[in-house]
């Protein structure tokens, strides 16, 4: 055998040993979440635009509708806030209009991080689907298997999540009234688990026998998530989320470290609401996002591929009816269930003067969210115009 065929022998096998690294590589990202290796965590993977486009006309028609509402429910562009409606990942409609901050005079911008409020649940949410997922986590897993010194024995994620935990809101029982808390310090999530586990904190109904939403049960599933994937709650949201996800002007505030960084937010008649001792807790509030940034979200979120068909089926069903209904509480979503069979899902939030909607309705794979830094009860109106895409029964104004 000559040199030249020895070396071009060579060369070969170089490039399919190259070829099956290369494979397994991609094989390996491949992995499905249940699948990954105990030291990988599982994210959320981008999805890309739906292949049927809207058509220019279709656009056009439902543009002028959605302006007619704006103009209606906003008159004179007095949203102060973000506003985008999107089908197929494709936008139809946005405006962003107004100060981020009256004082310096800076105008809100499609880049303006506003803090999303209870919307942030929904993140939240999503991050411990995607444990529950990757088998890191169960659904029904006791909490007091994940957090030290969690004085209830029957609370479980599921119940965190839908809100059927019985624990009390850390609002009412870190109030003056209480005297458990100085509200001269920052209280952290830490904070809520150590004055519950040593202050006589009772459950404020059996667990698992009533729905009540309480920002509490959020605040300690972004402790199993530091618990579970080693991270602060920050960095696993980053990671596991915006990221992956190009979701490039969404974070998690440390109070401590973004004050000058934060949007602040306004009373109705513009006078600035402080940051107060609440402000330190997260999961169920403190993101800030755009739009934008959470379009990419609602994609990936309803990707084919996003969780098991199983898990994905629970995160929709209603948690909330003991009694006869149209309100209820998924799993991370609330939603309205009409007896016709018709499904509408949604978060609001609301803190200190930020207000927020986002609405997602899987079927016509139409997105809506509205987010505000002046507060207004507006921005919850915009569940109004599902009706341009689906059978929802909601009154537009110029039908009232």
């Amino acid at each position: 055998m000559t040199l030249i065929k020895k070396a071009n022998i060579a060369q070969l096998l170089v490039l399919s040993l190259a070829i099956s690294s290369c494979a397994k590589e991609i094989k390996k990202v491949e992995l499905t979440d249940a699948k990954l290796p105990k030291n990988v965590l599982p994210i959320v993977k981008p999805a890309s635009k739906d292949s049927t486009q809207l058509s220019a006309d279709y656009i056009a028609t439902k543009k002028i509708k959605i302006e007619n509402f704006y103009q209606k429910n906003w008159p004179n562009n007095t949203m102060n806030g973000s506003f985008l409606v999107a089908q197929n990942g494709q936008i139809i409609y946005e405006k962003y209009n107004g100060l981020a901050n009256f004082r310096d005079k800076d105008t809100i911008t499609s880049e303006t991080p506003l803090h999303i409020a209870s919307v942030s649940k929904v993140l939240t949410a999503t991050v411990i689907l995607k444990l529950i997922n990757a088998k890191r986590l169960d659904l029904d897993q006791k909490v007091t298997t994940l957090l030290d010194r969690f004085p209830y024995p029957e609370v479980t994620v599921r119940t965190l999540l839908n809100h059927r935990s019985g624990i009390r809101n850390y609002s009412y029982f870190t109030d003056r009234k209480a005297n458990i808390w100085d509200r001269h310090k920052t209280l952290t999530n830490q904070d809520l688990l150590d004055l519950m586990a040593t202050k006589n904190i009772g459950l404020e109904f059996k667990t698992d026998s009533r729905f009540a939403y309480c920002n509490t049960n959020y605040a300690m599933l972004a402790l199993i998530i530091e618990k579970v994937t080693k991270l602060s709650y920050i960095e696993a949201m980053d990671k596991m989320l915006f990221q992956p996800l190009g979701m490039t002007h969404s974070f998690v505030c440390d109070i401590k470290k973004d004050k000058k960084r934060i949007v602040p937010s306004y009373k109705a008649s513009k006078v600035e609401i402080g940051i107060d001792y609440l402000d330190g807790v997260y999961g169920d509030k403190n993101i800030y996002s755009t739009p934008r940034d959470l379009l990419k979200f609602d994609l990936a979120r309803n990707s084919k591929n996003f969780l098991e068909p199983e898990l994905w089926a629970q995160v929709f069903k209603p948690y909330s009816n003991e009694r006869k209904g149209t309100k209820n509480y998924g799993l991370g979503i609330r939603m309205i269930n009409w007896e016709t069979g018709q499904n509408f899902y949604f978060h609001n939030g609301w803190w200190h003067g930020n207000t927020s909607s986002y609405i997602t309705l899987p079927e016509e794979k139409v997105v809506i969210i509205a987010l505000s830094n002046k507060m207004t009860r507006n921005t919850y109106a915009v569940r109004k115009l599902a009706k341009l895409f689906g059978d929802y029964p909601f009154k537009l104004e110029d039908e009232e």
